[in-house]
């Protein structure tokens, strides 16, 4: 059997919009992301829903939410270049608490040298990035699991 362990690597907007896509309604623990600030480097360890497995089936106008083969994987995402790390909404002081990933973004600054990640997590919680530059890296780290269903959100 084929490594199907996803490897992507991120260095503009389009390429951290796949990722954000690949990432949307991963879990993860307070205690699974961490700013190293020597290294300049933020990290997380998450475990994924592999949308890129029945993304085809949901593309062919399939609403059931329950298809067979559904997985998780744990996988890590990390960012090189970051000068700071921001929290807004995150538990910090509840390292237990689950966080489950929305969205990534890549806004850059205005004269064209960095930008901001921002990370959004359901509940309104956010990761905010400064960044010299836009380099992220997502690796699957494990063999899948199975998942129940496929992941929905409530629309306020």
């Amino acid at each position: 059997m084929a490594d199907e362990r996803l490897r992507l690597k991120a260095l503009s907007k389009e390429d951290l919009a796949v990722i954000s896509a690949m990432v949307q309604d991963a879990v993860l623990k307070v205690a699974d992301m961490g700013f190293d600030a020597r290294r300049h480097c933020f990290a997380m360890v998450m475990n994924r829903f592999r949308w890129e497995k029945v993304a085809p089936a949901l593309g062919r106008g399939r609403q059931d939410r329950s298809l067979p083969g559904l997985e998780r994987v744990r996988s890590g995402l990390h960012f090189e270049g970051v000068l700071a790390a921001r929290c807004r909404g995150v538990p910090r002081d509840d390292e237990e608490a689950v966080l489950e990933l929305l969205a990534i973004a890549w806004e850059p600054e205005t004269d064209g040298v960095g930008g901001v990640v921002l990370l959004e997590f359901a509940g309104g919680a956010t990761v905010r990035l400064e960044a010299e530059c836009l380099e992220a890296y997502l690796c699957d780290l494990t063999a899948p699991w199975p998942a129940r269903r496929i992941p929905v959100h409530e629309i306020d």
